[in-house]
């Protein structure tokens, strides 16, 4: 189940987007506070971000922007006034993907939400390869090397792996993990990616002790740097 997080202040918007993305069958967080928006951002795993303009703390180009720098790249439907012309296409240039001027039409919305989720995911689905540091891998054929020796990767730590690469600097919980790479209908326990965890990186980090590339967040989870 994808996890929309809305960070608006005006109670009515929020309950209204709440209410209908429920409908929907995705899974809401919700924020009415600025910098309580950006932390849940860059704790929980999101599929998608409805971020107000103007809010109280830290407004939403600030938010936008800081969570860009962080290296976070889930997609932010930014909401607008009519009167915010400049404010909109100054978050357009700082790294929203879509914008709508209030009021607006939930069912334009929600249409507009699955349209930026298709795009993410064919984002996502693209992604057959990658390299950091000295690591090559290559995940339509399955294959790994670190410098010029093979790396023997099982098919979990394949996709757990790429799971990691399609969120670089996405803060992920276990989980969440558990939950989008093992699935629902089988019962790991969140030991259980800690171990996985710890069997990648003495594939993948030149020194697994102090890993360069997937990190532990302390409390939160695991995050994949290049």
């Amino acid at each position: 189940m994808k996890t929309i997080l809305i960070i608006e202040d005006d109670p009515s918007i929020q309950r209204g987007l709440h209410d209908a993305l429920t409908e929907e069958h995705f899974s809401v967080l919700s924020a009415s506070d600025g910098e309580k928006g950006y932390q849940t951002a860059k704790r929980e795993s999101i599929s998608l971000i409805i971020l107000d303009l103007m809010l109280p703390s830290k407004n939403g180009k600030e938010i936008c922007r800081d969570l860009r720098n962080d290296g976070v790249q889930t997609p932010i439907l930014m909401l607008t006034s009519k009167k915010q012309e400049l404010d909109k296409v100054l978050g357009l240039e700082i790294g929203a993907d879509d914008y709508m001027t209030k009021p607006f039409s939930i069912l334009e919305l929600i249409a507009r939400v699955k349209a930026l989720l298709r795009r993410q995911s064919e984002i996502h689905s693209a992604i057959n390869e990658t390299q950091f540091g000295d690591v090559y891998v290559d995940f339509a054929k399955q294959e790994a090397t670190r410098g010029k020796k093979k790396l023997k990767l099982s098919a979990k730590e394949f996709q757990l792996l790429k799971y990691f690469v399609e969120r670089e600097g996405k803060v992920i919980s276990r989980d969440a993990l558990l939950d989008d790479v093992w699935g629902y209908d089988v019962t790991p326990t969140t030991r259980t990616v800690d171990n996985y965890i710890l069997s990648l990186r003495k594939k993948i980090e030149p020194v697994p002790s102090k890993p360069k590339h997937l990190l532990t967040i302390h409390t939160a989870g695991y995050k994949f740097v290049k």
